[in-house]
């Protein structure tokens, strides 16, 4: 068994990565993991990005971490208030240089569908729409993505319903890293307890994966971060992310 990696820290940390120096990134409703990886991103690395919460805080210093991503303490100590009109004004002006946004169902060109599952006049699951996301996948100079699950039920050929334009530049699962590369999803690296062979068989598209990788291991600085926002992994078992 890797001790390294759970799947919940793989998520998290993974989700981190993707955040780059001096950019300004966005986390938004029910996102508690990217939440989760913007405090750690800003503990673990020794360089600074501004970082923007759904409820409104502007680099914020939480007295508490939160389980709801969208709880105002959040906003504590913040250096700015930000409105949702305020971020979405931004985001369309192209100043958001990354945004980490949910997704039901994905393709293989990172389109995402947060509409229906089954036929749209007739479906089986009606789901909340594209809310922000409709604004912010195809306005903002990356958007980024996971799932608790990576399955043929979530990584699909086609869409049921194709809710937002743009596109996801990266989607982090338990087993799995993908990136944008010539405007198709690619695998970047996989869990070390997983293998190219079960991605494929767990992934409903087709992928390149030439350049793809076992995962590199967490850092020290990494490891130490997210134990201090989860020091009794309380968020770990709310999030009951497995490798199956």
């Amino acid at each position: 068994m890797n001790t390294q990696w759970s799947p919940f820290s793989f998520i998290v940390t993974n989700l981190a990565r993707f955040i780059r120096p001096d950019e300004i990134t966005f986390s938004g409703v029910n996102s508690t993991m990217p939440m989760l990886a913007c405090l750690m991103a800003k503990k673990a690395y020794d360089w600074d990005f501004v970082y923007i919460n759904v409820a409104g805080g502007v680099d914020p210093t939480p007295s508490k971490i939160p389980l709801s991503s969208s709880d105002p303490v959040l906003a504590e100590h913040t250096s700015s208030i930000f409105s949702n009109e305020d971020f979405y004004d931004l985001c369309t002006r192209g100043r958001m240089d990354l945004t980490f946004l949910g997704a039901a169902q994905i393709d293989g060109d990172g389109n995402a569908n947060n509409s229906v599952i089954g036929d749209w006049h007739h479906p089986k699951v009606r789901l909340p729409g594209g809310g922000g996301g409709a604004v912010m996948l195809p306005t903002a100079r990356r958007a980024c993505t996971w799932r608790t699950e990576h399955s043929t039920r979530t990584f699909v050929d086609k869409l049921h319903f194709r809710t937002s334009a743009g596109g996801f530049h990266g989607v982090v699962t338990p087993i799995a890293v993908f990136v944008k590369k010539n405007d198709r999803l690619a695998l970047h690296s996989w869990h070390p307890e997983s293998s190219v062979e079960e991605i494929v068989e767990r992934t409903g598209f087709t992928f390149d994966a030439s350049d793809a990788r076992p995962t590199e291991p967490p850092t020290a600085a990494e490891q130490r971060a997210l134990a201090e926002l989860d020091p009794d992994r309380s968020f770990e078992r709310d999030a009951n992310v497995s490798l199956r």
